[in-house]
């Protein structure tokens, strides 16, 4: 009895080339899926713990990772920058303000980034060595051909 093969084809999904290569965000991309992401936790831990905490936090080192690792090489230094204006786009939208006008948005603003100062320099430090990373490698391998 012969034997019939059947092939199937996967669809490979949108942005993904036949490689397994990871999409590539572009620098304006980089920005708008940070404050999209950020925004989706800081509404998550809002919602789940009544204020921005260790989610939060967490949250924001998950994205700058994937912001860094995502980017096209052409637009590297975007990973570095846009996650620090998602950190304070979300909490400007989800942070409350105790004061009204913009005085009370600038403060409120203000005593938020000082609070969590910590995992904002963290996430920030940990893109910015990434996108290092991803330029040296990419600066080695050029050289080696």
């Amino acid at each position: 009895m012969p034997r019939v093969r059947l092939r199937l084809r996967l669809p490979l999904g949108r942005g993904r080339s036949g490689t397994g290569r990871p999409a590539r965000l572009t620098g304006m991309g980089t920005g708008v899926a940070g404050v999209a992401a950020m925004l989706l936790v800081a509404g998550a831990d809002r919602l789940l713990f009544g204020g921005l905490g260790v989610l939060f936090g967490l949250g924001y080192l998950v994205v700058c990772f994937q912001l860094a690792v995502r980017v096209r090489f052409t637009d590297l230094p975007a990973a570095p920058i846009s996650g620090p204006i998602a950190f304070a786009a979300a909490l400007l939208v989800v942070q409350p303000v105790a004061a009204d006008g913009v005085t009370g948005e600038v403060v409120a603003l203000a005593g938020g980034l000082a609070l969590r100062a910590g995992w904002l320099f963290t996430g920030t430090g940990l893109a910015t060595a990434i996108v290092a990373a991803r330029f040296v490698a990419r600066r080695r391998l050029r050289r080696t051909r």
